[in-house]
């Protein structure tokens, strides 16, 4: 039995063989549409998800699995006190996986080291969300067609952002990936991320805090918004969450085959205008979420296709 924890829980092989899973899903989902008859799916949402709780579900829909859960720990028995540790050994006695998400960093370790079923993590903290990092992935590769060889650009709050964690790690393992990091100064990538992920590995990066000044650069320009949720003082909140807006006149700065992606939610750090650039990938990444979660469920369960 696997759990996922992190994106670096898979071998860039293993990595391979899920994102080519999630490409033969989207060619040939009939032949996935019954796949997971009779098995069940808990989503343990301690903390409020459109896409994330929505595209596991779909998944498992997709795959001809049932699905239950909540969706806020408020209507859990998390309010009368329970621990994860024991909620989680009461979801093993009904599902056969769960994907969990938890305001708190290292949640879904401590209920994978008790549960008797597959453990996904959904997003603990500012810590990681490697569902997201595969979905990422997968879209880089569908529209890219290679996931080494790129110049990416991420914005925004780097400092809380887990989204951003994850992908750097993960795609610190490819050869010839440069970082480009586009912050103010109070929301920088953390230190322990240049140390511990690239400066370790030699792997280049910079840090800037105009987007116009590295837009004719980049392959990918990954965006991300202001987090409130992670802030202790609204008035600094109020004062960057505008910091960053890309538009129209920014993006004829960049390569006509630089793709935007984005984790969503938005809030307006891009522009509406910038739906209709065919360039503007975030929506299409929302859809390849469902094909690699769809996979990833598959695996763990060790479910086989023919």
């Amino acid at each position: 039995m696997r759990h996922l924890m992190s994106p670096l829980d898979f071998s860039v092989e293993e990595l391979d063989q899920l994102l080519d899973l999630a490409n033969d899903i989207e060619k040939h989902p009939d032949k996935y549409a019954h796949a997971c008859n009779g098995k069940k799916l808990a989503t343990l949402f301690y903390e409020p998800s459109t896409r994330t709780r929505l595209s596991f579900e779909a998944a498992m829909m997709n795959l001809g699995g049932n699905i239950f859960g909540f969706s806020s720990a408020a209507s859990s028995s998390a309010a009368k006190g329970e621990s994860v540790s024991d909620t989680i050994r009461m979801i093993s006695c009904y599902a056969d996986i769960c994907a969990m998400r938890h305001p708190k960093e290292g949640a879904p370790m401590v209920a994978s080291a008790v549960s008797s079923i597959p453990v996904i993590n959904a997003g603990d903290g500012g810590h990681q969300h490697p569902t997201q990092t595969l979905t990422d992935l997968l879209t880089i590769r569908s529209l890219k067609g290679r996931l080494n060889h790129l110049v990416i650009g991420l914005c925004g709050d780097l400092k809380f952002g887990r989204t951003v964690h994850s992908l750097v790690r993960a795609l610190a393992r490819y050869e010839n990936v440069t970082f480009v990091f586009i912050s103010p100064e109070e929301l920088k990538i953390p230190s322990y991320i240049k140390e511990d992920v690239l400066e370790s590995r030699h792997i280049p990066y910079r840090e800037v805090e105009r987007i116009e000044d590295v837009m004719p650069e980049l392959d990918i320009l990954y965006m991300t918004r202001v987090q409130r949720e992670r802030f202790f003082n609204e008035e600094d909140y109020v004062r960057l969450k505008d910091f960053y807006i890309l538009n129209n006149k920014k993006m004829k700065l960049a390569k006509e085959d630089m793709i935007v992606m984005h984790p969503l939610p938005r809030v307006n750090e891009i522009s509406v205008e910038v739906d209709k650039d065919p360039r503007a990938a975030y929506f299409r990444q929302v859809q390849y979420g469902v094909y690699v979660r769809m996979a990833l469920i598959l695996t763990l369960l060790e479910v086989k296709v023919c």
